[in-house]
């Protein structure tokens, strides 16, 4: 089935053309998807350490939901009927995940999804901020220059910094952090001269200002930003779910088992990596590794004052299970009874008092919100492609057939004025000059010759070679032909050195041409430097309808 399955999302991209979106399955089917995926998991037989898969979701539903409400509300309103959790188990759960990024319209597009679905099922979407994977810049690429020399210049809102999770990363700078709104609509207004970045940024700046966290203070002015659009959503750290107590139990269950999750884990990647016909072996993530008796688990470990992503290692004692960054952290977990985790998990969450941070990976991250905490996620592609490994661990570690998800991503590029350029291939424009140096005759007469005596020869030399061109080739006359027809080439050269100018300015205007629209058409701007009419084009009649109505 994994093969299956890779090979049909293999063919899943983002769309070419300009407010092109990609839903699949397709939005109106999604409903019904999220209805059998409930009884899919409401069917699914799954002792966690004593616990039943319904009762710890039903659990970590209700405590994931009053954290993102309370959340939530610290800068935006929340709508009443999310405030209680009675009925939790009434409610559809979609969920979503990105890191806390200024992202391009495609990843944007994903929360208006989210939000229009949650309200369409008249249930609850939570997008989540994946705060443990690692903070890799603090700037955006910014479009500037003219329509025939457009240029991209990278305008930092931060300070550069170690790369470390987004949960750690601080402001640093705060003035350029104050004037990047500023810098950066300066710099886009010779293409945009509005861009939703003079409207975003204010709410960065006032909304919770004493709030220090980078990723979070984009996040939570982003998302308040979405308001304005009606568009009802909560969002939640991926930190903060790691504090739930349900996923200190879920925790404890791999680490109880992870022999067998780690085999699931490594066998599930070698059968997407022949499916995709993939070499590297770290794509598309690196097998858990074996060093002696410790086994590589799925998670990260760090403190706040080390904040180095570090791999957890575990191996069996007859003390307990040894848990190891082979750094300086390691504690022993008490072994796990298949009826009752409790001790285990107790003292995961305690970490957390000490300061130790467990946190999920990629796959991790997605399996516990899959499995435990919604009945639908949405996905981008690359997060499309990467689950297929986490529908495969899932049937070989749980026994059970994984709840689906769905991949939502779009195409929007800046609203700009020009025309596209229809221009040769480099392969057309290598043709030509491969013809001015083996044909050179071809051009001859287009080429400007100045006197009789140069028309003389040129005509000679073309003479010359036509007769041995029609001259049958033989042993005996083989290398002197082949000299001879080299010659007439090479003596005809600049007769038609005027052509070959031409012929190389246009490739060189044409290849200028390509590469400015190459710059001009990219999807990869952040969405703040859009106009808001642009990115309504792009949520168009899918969105708009579900979105504003109640």
């Amino acid at each position: 089935m994994l093969m299956e399955s890779a090979r049909e999302l293999r063919r899943l991209s983002a769309p070419q053309e300009d407010s092109g979106t990609l839903v699949d399955p397709a939005y109106a089917s999604l409903p019904a998807l999220v209805e059998a995926n409930r009884g899919r998991l409401g069917n699914a037989e799954w002792s966690v350490l004593g616990r039943t898969l319904g009762s710890l979701s039903t659990s970590a539903r209700c405590n994931l939901l009053a954290s993102a409400v309370a959340y939530t509300s610290q800068y935006r309103d929340v709508s009443p009927r999310w405030r209680n959790t009675s009925t939790v188990n009434q409610l559809p759960f979609v969920l979503s995940g990105h890191q806390p990024e200024l992202f391009h319209p495609g990843v944007w597009f994903k929360n208006f999804v989210l939000g229009g679905l949650a309200r369409r099922l008249g249930g609850v979407g939570i997008h989540l901020l994946i705060d443990s994977d690692l903070c890799r810049g603090s700037a955006i690429r910014v479009l500037t220059g003219t329509i025939d020399q457009p240029r991209v210049e990278a305008i930092p809102y931060d300070a550069p910094a170690a790369e470390v999770p987004h949960e750690e990363r601080s402001i640093l700078d705060t003035n350029l952090f104050d004037r990047f709104a500023e810098r950066a609509a300066r710099l886009v207004r010779p293409f945009v001269r509005d861009p939703m970045l003079n409207e975003l940024w204010p709410l960065v700046l006032k909304r919770q200002p004493g709030q220090r966290n980078l990723g979070l203070r984009l996040a939570l002015g982003r998302h308040a930003f979405e308001e304005s659009w009606g568009n009802e959503t909560l969002e939640l750290p991926q930190s903060a779910v790691c504090q739930l107590p349900e996923f200190a139990w879920f925790s404890a269950y791999v680490f109880a088992h992870l022999p067998r999750f780690w085999n699931a884990h490594n066998e599930a990647l070698s059968l997407y990596r022949a499916a995709n016909r993939l070499r590297n072996h770290a794509q598309p993530i690196p097998d858990l590794e074996r060093r002696d008796d410790w086994l590589e688990a799925p998670f990260w470990l760090w403190t706040a004052e080390d904040p180095i992503r570090r791999p957890v290692f575990v191996r069996s004692t007859s003390n307990g299970l040894s848990i190891s960054d082979f750094h300086c952290h390691e504690l022993v977990l008490p072994h796990a009874a298949s009826d009752d985790g409790s001790a285990a998990a107790e003292q995961l969450l305690g970490l957390s008092s000490k300061g130790i941070k467990l946190r999920t990976r990629a796959l991790t991250t997605t399996l516990f919100a899959r499995l435990l905490l919604s009945d639908l996620f949405l996905h981008g592609i690359g997060g499309a492609r990467y689950d297929q490994v986490a529908d495969e661990i899932v049937r070989r570690f749980w026994g059970f057939e994984p709840p689906a998800f769905a991949t939502v991503s779009a195409t929007l590029r800046l609203p700009l004025s020009w025309q596209n350029m229809e221009t040769a291939s480099g392969s057309q424009w290598q043709q030509r000059l491969r013809e001015l140096r083996y044909h050179p005759e071809l051009f001859v007469d287009a080429a400007p010759l100045k006197a009789n005596e140069s028309t003389r020869q040129a005509a000679e030399w073309i003479a010359t070679k036509r007769h041995w061109v029609q001259t049958p080739i033989t042993p005996a006359n083989a290398r002197q032909r082949h000299v001879a027809i080299c010659t007439a080439n090479q003596q005809l050269q600049p007769f038609v050195a005027p052509v070959r100018e031409k012929v190389e300015r246009e490739q060189s205007s044409a290849f200028q041409r390509k590469r400015a629209e190459a710059v001009l058409r990219s999807r990869e701007y952040s969405f703040c430097l859009h106009t808001r009419a642009n990115f309504d084009r792009l949520l168009g009649s899918l969105l708009k309808n579900t979105i504003t109505e109640l």
